[in-house]
């Protein structure tokens, strides 16, 4: 269902020159619908048409982004949890990636070159080196016990969110209808924004995601996602990722600009080459 405003704004764009300027046009169009009799309940119709595409998209957003989170949840909670708790050992270590033992083995290692630093500058007592070894020791069976359980938590994180994305898939595919309605209500929300209003957001989401300090957040990103689904953290992998997919999205993202905002919102497109120099 097409929006009345978004359908005046979009005709508004991509109407052809005439000899007559178009204000002039649409002022007498302007005064010909207010002299319609009919006028009044026109535009209470419409009201209740923009009401509805208002109610009825907030409501499957919220479906969109609620849903999945509850399955995700619940998926875990109650039937992956125990099943995987049941089988997985945790006396015996074990490591889904050579990431998790580097991290295991690089905090043992600082925390015993901690128990030595605080020896000598008499923060701790004198120890004997069964005592030293009895700490690290101890510390190792921690280290261990957190890192199985980083590991059951990567397999139970896959697992649920493998079914999460399932319960998307499925309410993206059987709402087409819904999807219609939520991409007209998206299209009238961003093309309505005033000019200074969407430079501002093309300036944030260009900046976050594909500026020159985006690096470092994409990078974080990876590695937590990387670490969520138990995969090792592959270096080569991530820089690979961060010099090629930012790349790609500024590209789409000027192609948007070029194509679609050029013709629906040039002024807009005007303000934001001026607030960006």
């Amino acid at each position: 269902m097409k929006n009345w405003r978004s359908d005046n704004l979009n005709q508004s764009a991509f109407e052809k020159t005439g000899p007559i300027p178009r204000s002039i046009t649409r002022t007498f169009e302007k005064f010909k619908k207010e002299l319609d009799p009919n006028a009044e309940s026109e535009i209470i119709e419409e009201f209740r048409v923009s009401r509805y595409q208002t109610s009825a998209s907030i409501k499957y957003l919220l479906l969109l982004i609620i849903s999945p989170i509850l399955v995700n949840q619940i998926s875990r909670s109650f039937i992956f949890s125990p099943f995987i708790d049941y089988f997985w050992n945790e006396k015996i270590v074990k490591f889904l990636n050579v990431s998790q033992e580097e991290r295991a083995f690089s905090e043992l290692q600082r925390f015993e070159e901690k128990i030595h630093f605080e020896i000598l500058i008499g923060q701790l007592p004198h120890l004997s080196q069964e005592a030293v070894e009895k700490e690290i020791k101890n510390k190792a069976i921690e280290l261990a016990q957190y890192y199985s359980s980083e590991s059951t938590d990567a397999i139970k994180n896959l697992l649920s969110d493998v079914i999460s994305f399932f319960t998307f898939t499925y309410l993206v595919i059987t709402g087409e209808r819904q999807i219609s309605v939520l991409k007209s209500f998206v299209n009238e929300l961003i093309y309505g924004l005033s000019d200074t209003a969407k430079a501002f957001l093309i300036i944030l989401f260009t900046d976050v995601f594909v500026g020159f300090h985006s690096a470092h957040g994409w990078e974080v990103i990876l590695e937590n996602g990387l670490r969520h689904f138990g995969l090792p953290e592959n270096r080569d992998l991530i820089f690979l990722f961060i010099a090629t997919f930012p790349v790609l999205l500024d590209t789409v993202f000027k192609y948007w600009i070029f194509r679609y905002l050029n013709q629906v919102s040039p002024s807009a497109v005007a303000t934001y080459h001026e607030m960006n120099e």
